[in-house]
């Protein structure tokens, strides 16, 4: 290492570096594991990432400082828990000294002795592959033993602060002869309702001052509870009638429907779709729902381009 490097290297601020890591958007996740007494252990933390499919690895980092560090690094098998819009409280309680973080908590174990806390997003339960030295930190790989996906939108973090970028699209939409849709989906279908006429249409709702969250929160009251909002999917004009049509892609976590029915697209022709525009864009979500691979539609009921987004 040249002496210029090295001078360059000691001058970094680390308040000013945790400021330019934050600027890199991550979701919220709470690591847990049990001692050998059976005490749950667990803490807030957004340095997670997957590493590899086949095997099944995982990684989490955690300061070498942390009063979890001991236990972690050795135990042998902890949990991801990637939580859910709803439970910025829960990381904020995981986050803080506590004498037990799980007193408020719905929690089970699992096979390999891990807390897996209830309604999050996802969780993954691991036995520990490796522990790499890192620094002040280390990182804890995991191969992933079991996992569960829930289908539910993930809580973000950003620059210190929280974020849900399907609700914060949301709250932004409102004003008049504005048409909110829900894309619910579940595996392969997607949650259809029929219309006066006998077509397939989506779960919708026009919005007024109130804006896209509520209309959003609504829709899912009167057709799947349990669904929540992923991001925008489709924006289009309707040059005919002035409406803007909103359609937002969400998950369910169960096929279990108050009303509606979840279909497979392959077993709907073309005509039996409410209208063309319904047509094209459920076309367009059945071909990337195969790559998992989504992009967003800006245009009119007719034409239009779509615009990749991370899958």
């Amino acid at each position: 290492m040249s002496q210029a490097t090295s001078q360059q290297a000691a001058t970094i601020n680390t308040r000013e570096l945790r400021d330019a890591f934050g600027a890199f958007m991550t979701g919220v996740t709470i690591v847990t594991t049990a001692r050998e007494d059976g005490q749950p252990l667990g803490f807030t933390a957004n340095s997670f990432s997957s590493v590899s499919l086949d095997p099944a690895l995982l990684l989490v980092s955690i300061a070498k400082t942390s009063s979890n560090y001991q236990t972690f690094s050795t135990t042998g098998h902890f949990a991801i828990n990637i939580l859910a819009e709803g439970q910025k409280e829960l990381s904020n309680t995981f986050a803080r000294p506590s004498d037990d973080r799980f007193a408020k908590v719905d929690w089970h174990l699992s096979a390999n002795r891990n807390p897996l806390i209830d309604d999050v997003s996802a969780w993954f339960d691991c036995t520990t592959h490796a522990v790499i030295d890192a620094g002040d930190h280390a990182l804890i790989i995991g191969k992933v033993e079991a996992f569960h996906c829930a289908g539910y939108a993930g809580l973000g973090y950003y620059r210190g602060g929280y974020f849900t970028p399907a609700k914060l699209s949301a709250e932004v939409i409102a004003g008049p002869k504005v048409i909110v849709s829900a894309i619910i989906t579940r595996d392969d279908k997607v949650l259809m309702v029929k219309t006066a006429d006998n077509k397939w249409g989506l779960p919708s709702k026009e919005i007024g001052k109130e804006g896209a969250d509520k209309a959003l929160a609504e829709l899912f009251t009167q057709y799947q509870p349990d669904a929540s909002a992923n991001f925008i999917y489709s924006v289009y004009n309707n040059t005919e009638t002035y409406y803007q049509y909103i359609s937002f892609l969400c998950s369910a976590p169960d096929e279990l429907a108050v009303a509606g029915e979840f279909v497979s697209l392959h077993d709907i022709d073309t005509e039996a779709f409410q209208d063309s525009a319904l047509a094209s864009m459920l076309e367009r979500y059945r071909k990337e729902s195969q790559l998992k691979s989504y992009g967003l539609y800006f245009g009119d009921h007719s034409t239009g381009t779509v615009r990749p987004l991370l899958s």
